[in-house]
């Protein structure tokens, strides 16, 4: 099994990011496994992450981590519905820093793997499109001025 590229550990909960995912591993407040709620150990793949959720911890209230994606719901903000939802950590002062560090650290892997995702369908019909206006231009079938026409139409500008 691969090792975390980086862990942070919570209270209800630990959060371990890999390559390709993240990983929220259910401890008790000794770091012992178990299952929260009867919820176990929970992967969450970096593609499929739409948001995260964060409060930084005050006086009073521990902070929270919470990841969302398609098909999640988003906790009610309780301390209680915070410690039993499976798709959140909470933390205290001293774990601040570090699901700080990681919560940068997921941004930056979900920005990387945006950036890095093939050509989608549109874009490739777009690319396919123009091809064909220019083979009809060149074939002097359309004008030039037509072909720029249908050139800002196609790229939307």
């Amino acid at each position: 099994m691969a090792e975390p590229i980086m862990v942070a550990k919570g209270l209800n909960g630990w959060v371990e990011l890999y390559e390709n995912k993240v990983k929220i591993r259910r401890v008790d407040f000794k770091g012992n496994r178990t299952k929260i709620n009867d919820k176990g150990d929970k992967d969450i793949l970096l593609t499929s992450l739409t948001a995260i959720q964060f409060r930084r911890r005050s006086i009073i209230v521990p902070g929270y981590i919470q990841f969302v994606y398609m098909g999640s719901s988003e906790a009610n903000t309780t301390i209680m519905n915070d410690m039993l939802d499976e798709n959140t950590v909470t933390f205290q002062k001293k774990g601040q820093p570090y699901f700080e560090k990681i919560k940068e650290a997921i941004e930056e892997a979900m920005e990387r793997i945006q950036t890095s995702a093939p050509p989608t369908v549109a874009a490739l019909s777009n690319a396919d499109e123009l091809e064909k206006f220019a083979a009809l231009k060149e074939k002097g079938i359309i004008s030039e001025e037509e072909f720029q026409q249908k050139k800002k139409q196609i790229l939307g500008l």
